[in-house]
């Protein structure tokens, strides 16, 4: 025994079987063991640790979480949280990738005010008010080929294609005949992508030079300097020589970002504008396209400045980032783009479902006000009864005005009991200011209060920002879900953090605590696994406090009676093997396979989710009562125990039954005792559960006396010498340990009946209807 408790052998036995991980692992438990004077069992520990394990396993092996196409499972990569997973109030997630597909599909684009379609509805092949009819991509090249439009027109479109084909950094690939552009952002190869389908097929890349076939004929153009995309600026731009000498700087980004660098007079900027609101109503994704061009003594002397910052070791990034400053100005604006990136499949029932279950979702998005707005309509984050409260403006001043006139009117309308749904849309520009020291608590105050919250435009450091305040400021558990690098500092800002593996790298998978392939999964992550891992977890530690208390305090009670001589009511390795080998599987089992109500049932009555985030099973008063329960079933062993063996009973042979015929009684009685208590805790019996509960008492009345037999003829312990023959053919001794775990049970048994029938909870009523199979003739979702 203190081989099993010296610390020096359980750090070399754990750095020989696997190295500083469980040398570290052991090392806290030995800290615990020794801080609460060995009260708390290494085994409570231990279980926990392998119990987190097995329940991370199970996540691991869902078929239903297992995605088919591209082949990913869902993994766990940690079991510290997965009980937190049961908890969770606070969802923030990206939009591309995460509830979209990150499949890129060039649908539609507008080019010097005149927006074209592969095919064109008929109420959009009128007059727009310009004059200007939507028009095919068929009418463009028939334009490009000089049968219709303008020069001026043919000479945008011109410029706007040959952009799209030479502005960006992508690879081209012939597989089978078949050119495939490998990019780093699905955007810019649905774009080259597009261009090729218009006629420029981009088709070749050499280090300093790209070649693209226009209208049959192979054109080179000189990448002179690149000014690459990043979430501040929002934007890319390519400094070309073309085949006609000139040198150009083109440029595509964000429309906020591209109309601030136009030059005056610009013939397109409103039609354009009008052509983005209606692609991001459509939920597509927009980018606007712009050119200059830039004279030779201004680019060598530009240039000279971009060399420079290049050159540079430190701050690099933000000297290229000034260095673009200075040549991305007085632009014209050819037209823009508009990409469609499909949702994903059961987005909308798995966002409605958690709604449901009292979680509250964020999305923080980098693209546009009316795309968002879309988006969170077709996923239904916003229901069209939802009254928006839309936060876009320009100042600090004007942001904190407006956020406190909205706080205002919400609270007073709250008071008259007028309440509806809301939801905050604001802007990544109004983000900055609302998250400012003087104004965030209300910002998070206003946010708190809509059902829905969507941020747009919003950089990497502002979605991590926005999950820290959060964090700060409420005592809940919170979620970042996302696919890219950029949703990395956002993932890892939160208490939980779940990467999509998707098409942008595994990056946020391999950060995140826990990666799955599809938005839908996170459904079950959270109302299954989740709320059924807090559930075990909160069963398993109660469980584990009570089993020990009801054995160790029986002891207590017994120094009472020995005038606290030290004197040891069980035999000693008896004692020590309670934990490692008699009662070690009831607490597994439960912490493992118990279930108190079906996936079925969890996921047609998300509402249960609630208990988790109430932390309903794992509250002080839970606590207390559990060990009010265990002190009261050990003075109940332990009072009747010395009742019926008071003066000491004789034996048939005339001997006296002794000190170890009482103590493994009352050993085997404590044993039974905790293994009924096991028994009316379980919700979920299957046949690991008979293997640990009855399998445990059966195999303790096989081992124990063979250990009462061996052991004393090895000289290892002679406390149970000749106790074999006595012990287990008196009748006192069967009447004892059957009898008091029934004495001590029968309060437990009524009390559960008398819960169950006149004040159940929630999930008292949800096991009914599982075990009865209510029928449930509410509609679902997929019937519509």
């Amino acid at each position: 025994r203190s081989w099993f408790f010296d610390s020096k052998h359980w750090y070399l036995l754990s750095v020989e079987i696997v190295g500083n991980k469980a040398k570290s692992f052991v090392e806290d438990i030995l800290t615990f063991i020794i801080l609460y004077n060995n009260l708390i069992p290494i085994s409570l520990i231990v279980t926990m640790e392998i119990v987190k394990f097995q329940q991370a396993q199970l996540i691991n092996s869902d078929l239903d979480m297992y995605y088919q196409p591209s082949d990913t499972p869902a993994l766990c990569r940690t079991s510290s949280l997965v009980e937190e997973l049961g908890q969770i109030k606070y969802i923030f997630s990206d939009k591309t990738g995460t509830l979209t597909c990150n499949e890129m599909e060039f649908r539609l684009c507008s080019i010097a005010g005149v927006a074209y379609a592969e095919k064109v509805d008929e109420s959009k092949q009128d007059d727009d008010g310009d004059g200007k009819a939507w028009q095919t991509f068929a009418q463009m090249q028939e334009m490009l080929r000089g049968t219709g439009g303008n020069e001026l027109e043919r000479s945008v479109v011109n410029e706007f294609l040959t952009l799209l084909a030479v502005c960006h950094t992508v690879i081209p690939e012939v597989k089978e005949d078949k050119i495939i552009y490998q990019a780093s952002s699905p955007d810019e190869a649905a774009l080259v992508a597009g261009a090729e389908l218009l006629g420029y097929r981009f088709h070749t890349r050499k280090p300093k030079s790209v070649f693209v076939s226009i209208q049959g004929k192979t054109q080179e153009f000189e990448i002179l300097n690149v000014c690459e995309f990043n979430s501040t600026r929002k934007r890319m731009s390519t400094v070309v020589r073309g085949p006609d000498g000139k040198i150009r700087l083109y440029c595509k980004g964000a429309d906020t970002v591209i109309l601030e660098r136009l030059s005056q007079n610009q013939p397109f900027t409103e039609q354009t504008l009008l052509h983005l609101e209606d692609y991001a109503t459509e939920g597509l994704r927009t980018l606007c396209i712009a050119s200059r061009e830039i004279p030779e003594s201004e680019y060598q002397t530009w240039s000279a400045i971009y060399d420079q910052a290049a050159a540079m070791i430190s701050g690099r990034g933000d000297a290229l980032d000034k260095a673009a400053e200075i040549i991305e100005k007085d632009m014209f604006l050819l037209g823009a783009t508009a990409i469609e990136d499909k949702l994903q499949d059961g987005v909308p029932d798995a966002i409605h479902t958690l709604q449901q279950a009292g979680i509250r979702i964020w999305v923080l998005t980098g693209d546009r006000q009316e795309t968002a707005i879309n988006i969170g309509l077709s996923c239904r984050l916003i229901s069209e009864s939802m009254n928006l409260v839309i936060v876009n403006e320009d100042n600090a001043h004007s942001t904190k005005e407006f956020i406190t006139k909205r706080l205002t009117a919400i609270k007073n309308q709250q008071r008259t009991g007028e309440q509806e749904d809301l939801a905050l849309i604001i802007d990544g520009k109004s983000l900055t200011y609302a998250l400012e020291k003087d104004i965030n608590k209300q910002f998070l105050e206003l946010a708190i209060m809509c059902k829905a919250v969507v941020c747009c435009r919003v950089s990497p450091l502002q979605k991590a920002l926005v999950v820290k305040l959060v964090k700060k400021n409420e005592k809940a558990l919170l979620l970042a879900i996302g696919d890219g690098a950029n949703d990395v500092s956002m993932i890892q800002a939160a208490h939980v953090g779940v990467g999509i593996s998707g098409k942008e790298g595994l990056q946020a998978a391999r950060s995140a605590d826990v990666a799955i392939s599809q938005f839908r999964y996170l459904k079950k992550l959270l109302l299954v696994h989740g709320a059924w891992s807090y559930q075990r977890l909160s069963k398993l530690i109660l469980y584990s406090f009570y089993k020990n208390i009801v054995l160790y305090m029986t002891q207590f009670w017994y120094s009472f009676f020995n005038n606290f001589s030290g004197q040891i009511a069980y035999e000693s390795w008896t004692l020590s093997l309670y934990n490692v080998v008699f009662t070690v599987l009831p607490p597994f089992v439960i912490g493992v396979f118990d279930q108190f109500v079906s996936a079925r049932i969890l996921d047609r009555y998300p509402q249960l989710y609630n208990l988790g985030q109430r932390n309903a099973f794992f509250t002080k008063t839970a606590f207390w009562l559990w060990i009010a329960n265990a002190l009261y079933h050990s003075l109940i062993l332990f009072g009747f125990s010395v009742i019926l063996f008071w003066g000491d009973l004789k034996q048939s042979s005339g001997l006296d039954t002794g000190h170890w015929f009482w103590g493994t009684s009352l050993y085997l009685a404590v044993m039974l005792t905790v293994l009924g208590k096991a028994a009316l805790v379980s919700d979920l019996w299957t046949k690991y559960t008979v293997a640990a509960i009855p399998g445990s008492f059966v195999a303790t009345m096989i081992l124990l006396p063979l250990y009462a037999l061996i052991a004393p003829l090895l000289n290892f312990s002679t406390e149970y010498k000749g106790i074999v023959p006595r012990l287990w053919t008196d009748a006192v001794f069967y009447f004892t340990i059957v009898l008091l775990p029934i004495v001590c049970l029968s309060r437990d048994y009524v009390w559960k009946y008398y819960r169950r029938t006149y004040q159940p909870a929630s999930y008292h009523i949800a096991q009914e209807l599982q075990k009865y199979n209510i029928p449930d003739y509410r509609p679902r979702q997929e019937q519509f």
